[in-house]
C-alpha cells in the first residue's frame, strides 16, 4: 500500500508568517494546526492557512524537500507560493465543513 507524503506551507495571512511542514496525512495535520491542537510555532503565531502543498509517495524525499524549502529565503518561499496561488487563498477552505 502506498502512503502519500506531503510537503506544505502554511501562512498567517497574505504575505504573513510562514511555516513549512511534512506529513503523511495532510487533512489531519492542517486540522491540528487550525485548531491549535499541538503547541508550538503555528499555535503561537496563528499560522493556519494552507497556501501551498505538493504530494508524493516517498516520505524520505518529502523530508528532503521540506529541508530544502526551510533553507531557502523568505522571498523564494513567497515566489513558490505565488507561482501556484498568487492570491494566497486558503487551499483547505471548506475541508472541515
Amino acid at each position: 500500500m502506498n502512503r502519500h507524503a506531503y510537503v506544505y506551507l502554511l501562512a498567517s495571512g497574505y504575505n504573513g508568517t510562514l511555516y513549512v511542514g511534512v506529513t503523511s496525512d495532510l487533512a489531519r495535520r492542517v486540522y491540528e494546526h487550525r485548531n491549535h491542537l499541538v503547541p508550538g510555532f503555528t499555535d503561537r503565531y496563528d499560522v493556519t492557512s494552507l497556501v501551498w502543498y505538493v504530494a508524493g509517495e516517498n516520505i524520505v524525499d518529502a523530508i528532503a524537500l521540506e529541508k530544502k524549502i526551510k533553507n531557502r529565503s523568505r522571498r523564494w518561499k513567497i515566489d513558490l507560493i505565488e507561482r501556484e496561488n498568487p492570491s494566497w487563498e486558503d487551499l483547505a477552505a471548506g475541508w472541515y465543513e
